[in-house]
């Protein structure tokens, strides 16, 4: 897979039994080819292996980590059978009804999903914590709505949606793919048809201005992916206008005329052979370093074709299998009753992995393999008690618009569930209002507390601040200032005395970012402005790291770095510059001293003060979804400290006076207090975590005395009230 760690997508069972066509006005050569309407047992079983590979990459089986372009061969076979449908029912009737096309789809498919995401918005509120069943409700919906995919690529792009576990319906990213790309297509093929249905050979204007436009398409999705697997891999991968190209692939199969061609015998049975070669030869060759789908994602695609293409019937014949052709294998009965399963199967799968290991914890590849194929029982159910009898359902197929209500009430039953567990859980989890910081109780200065208590009593218990939902969101209030991923230019970002001569400048990436309410209320104080200039992901030290968002190298963070030093060193002189930088970016700490180095004797030329904010925990682990199932008793949601607090090289150098003009301080020692094993996530009613690695804005607020009387101990800032 590309380098985020997306599930492939589920991969309907489309249908090998297109109805029988009467014959074409036109003769044999004016008909969309005679992939005819003849059933394609091949196909079947492609599918099987397709699925396999998909599951076997789902449950880690070692030499398997490029099991998902079972995706690609189910896209393409998908543009084969739906293209070929389509354009024999142009060709024989002259027109496209679509809805017909659009009832069988709705019928064949939504039942099912539906009767997954019913099973999962349900066993959801038994098998999650409460914030991780929020998060999965909507993923219900926006499954149910066929636009799964475009809500993950906001998610896998949004760089402060980040630490979040795996939805258990990743994988419906593919049937939203799937389903957009009929509501596209379907009527465009309908609508060259209406153009073109005077012409004097119809069968051979249709074939021929449908296969000129699907070109056109493919072309045009194809260099889009490219284009997008450079920029940004989630997009590439999840969204729909990068994939139709490999839809376009399996359509021209069903649009060129293969048909008027005699191929020898031999060939076809290298074409298919060569082609099932490729596929096998991506699933372990490739894994989650291969930039997809890009170039890489022709292999499987082409490959995919080359299977279907070498059992098309040539001019005069029946069928072309050969006692040795790939797809008289692939049309045994064995690899049949799998792809008959694939659909139901796919969909069960991913649901019954992720759910397992949110009750039970990280599972290795046998027990996964047991889950998968434990998920052949519910598969079996939904085919044979809710697919099969809704295809062969005369009531419901004599008439479209059965069919649409079949799908309608499919996609009105997750939703309505979805609703009603969605609003019940956040209606237990208590506000998710933003906290007021105004009431927030102060933090201690110094000393073991992280809230200042005079007269030395406990805290008393009351409601967590924030609560989980509310901690979620509890961003820094600096709008848009920590610039995301593809931005290379910070703006201007001045707060508080924006009219002083004096500033603060906070500088570095996320983590210098959560210090921004805690410098604003220090600059503040003084009278003075505060600049902050952040980019998430972004390491201070010059350091090139590759960016999970974008899946490449993360060139926006050079330029955004080069540009924010220049700024410092031709602007005004600051009367303080913070720094603070993750220091997981890289294991070599020569590299990592070195990177440090080219920074610091830019910033050194400001001759402004330096103070470098030691890294704070980094739990790695979602806090708020932990505590909102733990909320009476947090505890279980503490991590380990030799984890989630490694040296930070910056600091001991420092320390050991290595690093001239820069002062280093730390708050460590009250969020993690003591030398025990593990770090607490809630200390004195304050969650301190707002994913897997920053601090809540209402911990940073509190934290502010403590910050000011460090950065004043360390000379580096005048106490209140003092302008030297």
């Amino acid at each position: 897979m590309p380098s985020l760690p997306l599930a492939p997508g589920p991969h309907r069972k489309r249908s090998t039994h297109p109805p029988a066509a009467p014959p074409s006005p036109g003769g044999a050569e004016s008909g969309p080819s005679p992939h005819r309407s003849a059933f394609r047992p091949d196909i079947e079983g492609l599918r099987a292996v397709a699925v396999l590979a998909v599951l076997a990459f789902h449950a880690q089986i070692p030499g398997t980590a490029g099991g998902f372009v079972g995706v690609d061969v189910f896209f393409v076979i998908s543009g084969y059978l739906i293209t070929g449908l389509l354009v024999r029912e142009a060709i024989t009737t002259g027109r496209i009804r679509l809805g017909d096309f659009f009832s069988r789809r709705a019928r064949r498919l939504l039942p099912s999903a539906a009767v997954v995401l019913a099973a999962v918005a349900v066993a959801g509120a038994w098998l999650t914590v409460p914030l991780l069943r929020t998060d999965l409700e909507h993923d219900v919906l926006a499954a149910a709505l066929s636009v799964a995919n475009w809500r993950f690529v906001a998610q896998q792009t949004d760089y402060l949606a980040a630490g979040h576990d795996q939805s258990p319906l990743l994988h419906f990213w593919s049937l939203a793919v799937e389903e957009q790309f009929y509501l596209f297509w379907a009527p465009l093929l309908a609508v060259i048809v209406l153009v073109t249905a005077r012409a004097v050979r119809r069968g051979r204007a249709v074939r021929a201005v449908v296969a000129l436009v699907t070109a056109a398409v493919a072309v045009a999705s194809f260099a889009l992916s490219l284009h997008w697997t450079r920029e940004s891999v989630s997009l590439a991968y999840l969204g729909t206008p990068s994939r139709v190209w490999q839809f376009a692939v399996g359509a021209l199969l069903a649009l060129l005329p293969w048909h008027l061609l005699r191929g020898p015998r031999p060939l076809r049975l290298v074409c298919g052979w060569a082609g099932a070669a490729a596929i096998v030869w991506c699933v372990v060759s490739y894994d989650a370093s291969t930039p997809y789908p890009g170039w890489a994602a022709l292999v499987p695609t082409l490959g995919t074709a080359a299977v279907v293409l070498a059992a098309i019937p040539g001019r005069g014949e029946r069928e072309v299998q050969g006692a040795y052709g790939v797809g008289r294998f692939l049309a045994m009965r064995a690899p049949r009753a799998i792809g008959r399963l694939s659909y139901t199967l796919y969909l069960w799968h991913w649901p019954v992995l992720v759910l397992a290991e949110a009750r039970l914890g990280p599972l290795d590849w046998p027990a996964r393999t047991a889950l998968t194929l434990a998920a052949a029982l519910p598969a079996l159910a939904t085919l044979r008690w809710v697919e099969q009898p809704l295809r062969r359902s005369r009531t419901v197929s004599e008439l479209p618009r059965r069919g649409l209500s079949v799908g309608i009430s499919a996609i009105v039953l997750p939703v309505v569930l979805a609703l009603v567990v969605g609003t019940t859980t956040l209606h237990l989890m208590g506000p998710t209002t933003p906290v007021d910081p105004k009431g927030l109780p102060p933090g201690a200065a110094s000393g073991p507390s992280l809230l200042a208590r005079p007269d030395g009593a406990p805290l008393a218990g009351g409601p967590l601040v924030p609560g989980p939902a509310q901690a979620r969101k509890d961003f820094p209030p600096d709008g848009s200032c920590q610039v995301a991923p593809a931005v290379t230019r910070s703006p201007e970002c001045l707060f508080g005395a924006t009219d002083s001569p004096d500033r603060i400048v906070l500088l570095g990436d996320s983590h210098a970012g959560q210090w921004f309410s805690p410098m604003l209320a220090i600059a503040s104080q003084r009278g003075w402005a505060l600049q902050e200039l952040v980019k998430q992901g972004c390491p201070l030290p010059e350091l090139t790291v590759k960016s999970p968002q974008l899946g490449r190298a993360y060139r926006e963070c050079d330029t955004w770095r080069a540009d924010a030093l220049d700024r410092l060193r031709n602007g005004p002189k600051p009367r303080l510059i913070v720094i603070a930088s993750l220091n997981h970016y890289t294991d070599d700490d020569e590299l990592l001293a070195s990177a440090w180095e080219k920074t610091l004797r830019r910033l050194r030329a400001t001759g402004a003060p330096i103070v470098h904010i030691e890294g704070t925990p980094v739990p790695g682990t979602d806090v708020p979804a932990c505590v909102s199932g733990s909320v009476a008793d947090p505890a279980p949601c503490a991590f380990s400290r030799a984890d989630a607090i490694p040296p930070d090289p910056l600091a001991r150098r420092i320390a050991a006076g290595a690093v001239p003009g820069v002062r280093s301080i730390g708050v460590n020692p009250v969020l993690c207090p003591g030398d025990g094993p593990s770090c607490p996530a809630v200390r004195e009613r304050i969650l301190l975590y707002r994913d897997d690695a920053h601090l809540t804005n209402v911990a940073a607020v509190v934290l502010t005395p403590r910050l000011e009387r460090l950065l004043t101990d360390s000379g580096a800032l005048p106490p209140a009230g003092r302008s030297d």
